[in-house]
């Protein structure tokens, strides 16, 4: 390979001050926020030349890694159906093309579906061919996809720049075409009433909260369109959606630590929404809508009330919704948290963490018995399917580990008996057999036990001499779950060691979990990825000059928080729009989504405390002199939810002040936003471009 160097680009200093609580920050590249800027479009334009220049020795490796990824993937393929009344739909992907194409077909249709067959043979149909939306566009996102109670409408949603601002329109599936109507401007979230004519659908504001629930009537113009629901205070978002047994829509308002819901009827859309609890400040709840003739009309609710910290589940008639009413079906577990309920006519199903995995747990509503779901292996993902109908015995559930596929089952409620559907196919002979997975446990300093996944070859050394690569997010209580991946198989099969750390700030050990790894507790969150890095070294799983870290968006944030707490720790940092100029963009209530994290993080603006505690921790605010590991950073121009300045501003700054001379690299994506470019020929190119620098950097392959 060429040992040529490139020119990195320097950035300008133009130092503006910045001030809260009476002291002075100075941001030497704050002029990066002015998007219309012609500068910082040439900037971004130079880090991109940059970033393919210094990889193109490695072009070669990526093109094999990709030809990798799609060599294992069946790229003519099809879901497994999922029923509901008179059809079953599908998706199917086809060899060549970017994006899915979404099906129906009669039920009872026999399986099972023949993946290469022509879509829109009969008895199947083409709903929505996205590779068809998709052709004018640079970009497409499919970003809402919702059926009409008697099936003979679609509402379906779309993204065409990566910003998440959707426009909806109507398709009549009797003629395939779409109606006149046509909503722009709105946001995540469609919901039709039993009538076929009317639609709700959520707009969000200036700063892209969604705020608002309208309701539109087919055939109308959209200046007619009624709002149902508007939601005032900044910190809540507010969401619309339809019940399986489709007898109620549900408006949502929710913030990060308090919740509160609306209902009316399906049959009655022009009704005006019923409130069920009232919000209370910490209090959160979640609401499914049961009903048989035997049981009447009756809410199940999921609710942290009265100290339930993991939840707890309650009953309620929908003639009287309120707090005082709801009576409790399952207690409190401190070792189980209570994650979701899923209504079906005869039984509920629980979706649980204990341990720090996931697990499903089977209620029957005849004889009040729960029953855990047995899963065959060690470290796994469980998870409800695609369960459209209500008054069944059976339902869908997925499975998946780090080294199994993932499959779909059906599941009998009474007999426990599971069948396998589908299972998502590996093209070149993968046996899983080759590889192991297992739970490790790491301590982090304050003595707390942090659990990891890992994966490897059964044939890779366990003597400190293996790659590896460690991946981490840890916020809002979102776990990462261990799963299958196609992609990795591209490292394993290099003799990479993967492991993905469960650390505070996710939800994998239940609500306690993630409330010691927010607000003031942050910090846990670093302490604890950085404990799982020693531990792999410390076990002989691989040796800090062949590890590799990798996070993003809020895992960006814990990418560059270790690159300055432990940069010794780690040969290479990947951190994909990362939100590490955390404490300017929280101190600016103006730019999209700032009032609704302060109970993520904490508000900097009214609070010294936590101003001095995120200033203490802040990625870009707390870039040293001294020696980093390579750093490989991302950001997307039209991102709403991490702006592109933040990865921008950091590289910048890790340029001009460490001390090394290492790589730092940036790479923005001109026309996408904050998932990265769409379509799955591009994302695998673009995973193949950064698993090439994790080979790089891990000392698989020189360059």
């Amino acid at each position: 390979m060429s040992t040529d160097v490139p020119t990195p680009p320097i950035a300008e200093r133009r130092p503006v001050e910045l001030t809260a609580h009476g002291e002075t920050r100075v941001d030497d590249y704050f002029w990066m926020n002015e998007r219309e800027n012609p500068d910082v479009r040439a900037y971004l334009e130079a880090e991109n030349a940059y970033l393919e220049a210094t990889l193109e020795p490695l072009q070669g490796l990526r093109a094999t890694i990709f030809e990798e990824i799609k060599a294992r993937v069946q790229e003519t393929d099809a879901s497994a159906p999922a029923p509901k009344g008179d059809w079953e739909y599908f998706t199917r992907t086809i060899e060549g093309l970017q994006y899915s194409v979404h099906c129906r077909r009669p039920a009872g249709t026999p399986e099972p579906v023949d993946v290469d067959a022509t879509p829109g043979i009969a008895p199947e149909m083409i709903v929505l061919d996205e590779n068809v939306e998709a052709e004018r566009f640079e970009y497409f996102e499919l970003g809402g996809f919702a059926m009409s109670h008697d099936q003979r409408l679609l509402a379906w949603a779309s993204d065409t720049t990566g910003a998440e601002v959707l426009t909806v329109r109507v398709r009549d599936l009797t003629t395939g075409a779409d109606l006149a109507d046509e909503i722009p401007d709105t946001y995540y979230g469609l919901a039709w009433a039993a009538d076929g004519v009317h639609l709700f659908y959520v707009k969000p504001d200036e700063a892209m909260r969604p705020y608002q629930v309208w309701r539109h009537a087919l055939g109308t113009p959209v200046s007619e369109d009624v709002l149902v629901h508007e939601e005032p205070d900044e910190r809540f978002f507010v969401a619309v959606g339809g019940t399986r047994t489709q007898r109620y829509i549900f408006i949502s308002t929710d913030s990060k630590t308090t919740s509160e819901m609306r209902f009316l009827p399906s049959a009655d859309p022009t009704s005006t929404p019923q409130l069920i609890a009232a919000r209370e400040q910490g209090r959160e709840y979640h609401v499914e809508h049961h009903y048989t003739e035997a049981t009447g009309d009756r809410f199940f609710i999921l609710s942290n009330d009265g100290g339930a910290e993991n939840f707890k589940l309650c009953v309620t008639d929908v003639a009287t919704p309120g707090r005082e009413h709801w009576t409790e079906v399952l207690p409190h577990n401190p070792d189980v948290r209570l994650d979701d309920v899923d209504a079906f006519s005869g039984h509920l199903l629980l979706s649980e963490r204990a341990d720090g995995l996931s697990r499903l747990r089977v209620l029957d509503l005849t004889t009040n018995v729960a029953r855990v779901v047995d899963m065959p292996d060690e470290v796994y993902t469980a998870w409800p399917g695609s369960n459209m109908e209500f008054d069944v015995t059976s339902v869908r559930f997925g499975y998946t580990s780090m080294i199994e596929p993932s499959s779909d089952y059906l599941l009998d409620l009474t007999t426990f008996e599971r069948t396998l559907v589908r299972r998502q196919p590996v093209r070149g002979g993968y046996d899983p057999e080759q590889y192991m997975t297992k739970r490790l446990w790491a301590t982090a300093p304050d003595g707390t036990k942090v659990p990891m996944s890992i994966a490897y070859r059964h044939d890779t050394p366990i003597d400190g001499t293996a790659p590896a690569l460690l991946y981490g997010y840890g916020s809002y209580e979102h776990s990462i779950d261990p799963g299958f991946s196609v992609a990795r198989l591209s490292l394993l099969d290099r003799g990479f060691v993967f492991a993905a750390a469960h650390i505070r700030g996710g939800g994998e050990m239940g609500r306690h979990w993630y409330e010691h790894g927010k607000m003031l507790n942050k910090r846990n969150t670093f302490t604890d990825f950085i404990a799982c890095a020693q531990h792999l070294c410390a076990e002989g799983y691989t040796a800090p000059d062949r590890l590799v870290a990798r996070g993003g968006s809020a895992g960006g944030l814990l990418m560059g928080a270790v690159a300055n707490l432990a940069p010794e720790q780690f040969a290479a940092i990947v951190a994909e729009v990362p939100f590490v100029d955390c404490v300017t963009t929280i101190l600016d209530p103006s730019l999209p989504l700032t009032v609704t994290e302060w109970e993520e993080w904490g508000n900097p603006i009214e609070s010294w405390e936590v101003y001095e505690y995120m200033c203490s921790y802040s990625p870009y605010d707390n870039v040293e002199a001294m020696a980093y590991p390579a750093i490989y950073a991302t950001g997307g121009l039209n991102d709403p939810r991490v702006q592109y300045w933040e990865p921008a501003k950091w590289v910048a700054k890790l340029r001009s002040t460490r001390t090394d001379g290492g790589l730092t690299l940036l790479e923005t994506e001109m026309g996408a936003g904050h998932h990265g470019p769409s379509g799955r020929y591009a994302s695998w190119r673009d995973e193949a471009r950064v698993l090439a620098f994790i080979c790089w950097q891990a000392g698989v392959v020189r360059a």
